[in-house]
């Protein structure tokens, strides 16, 4: 992709749903608008417009508590995340669009499906996808010992051997079947296998 001569950022959109991961979002592009000299607008989405009012106090809270001096707007959106995204962005012309993404991948990704993916394909502007880390795992408390190997035992008397067979009952077994083999041959029956 080749990039605009000038790329000027004056509206910038972040979609929150007020989850650790929007938040990093929401971080990233107050970042930005400091840099850029950009307003901010934030955006949440409900599904019923019954819950519109709840949400419209919440993200004004949200958006005081984070602003830290950008300007800002905050709006509310019925519909569905993705499709109430990119609408917004095309009605206010934004010149970039902020997101979290889960990072789900395999089946986590297909049966929830990807917000953020949707936004990155049909948006009229340039998104920037922001990903929670994932948390840093913490060291074992104390090394991770090999396991003892446990004494190996002859399966057929039980004793204590290297081997599946000991060589005492190994030499039985041959034993017992060249005998049998013998006697086989003595009664005639050795070509009746064949």
């Amino acid at each position: 992709m080749i990039a605009p001569d000038a790329f000027a950022i004056r509206n910038i959109l972040v979609a929150t749903d007020f989850s650790p991961c929007s938040e990093r979002a929401v971080h990233a592009a107050l970042a930005l608008a400091r840099r850029f000299g950009a307003t901010l607008h934030l955006l949440h989405v409900v599904h019923r417009p019954a819950e519109r009012e709840a949400a419209l106090d919440r993200l004004g809270d949200y958006a005081e508590a984070q602003g830290d001096g950008v300007p800002f707007t905050a709006s509310i959106a019925v519909g569905r995340p993705e499709q109430e995204i990119v609408r917004y962005a095309a009605r206010e012309q934004m010149d970039l669009v902020v997101m979290g993404t889960h990072g789900r991948t395999g089946l986590a990704h297909v049966v929830m499906g990807s917000v953020a993916e949707t936004v990155v394909r049909t948006a009229p502007c340039q998104v920037l996808t922001i990903r929670l880390q994932a948390p840093k795992e913490e060291p074992a408390p104390h090394p991770v010992e090999a396991p003892a190997v446990a004494e190996s035992h002859c399966l057929v008397c039980a004793l204590p051997s290297q081997d599946r067979i000991c060589e005492p009952c190994a030499a039985r077994i041959r034993g017992e079947a060249l005998e049998r083999l013998l006697e086989d041959e003595k009664a005639g029956r050795r070509g009746s296998a064949m």
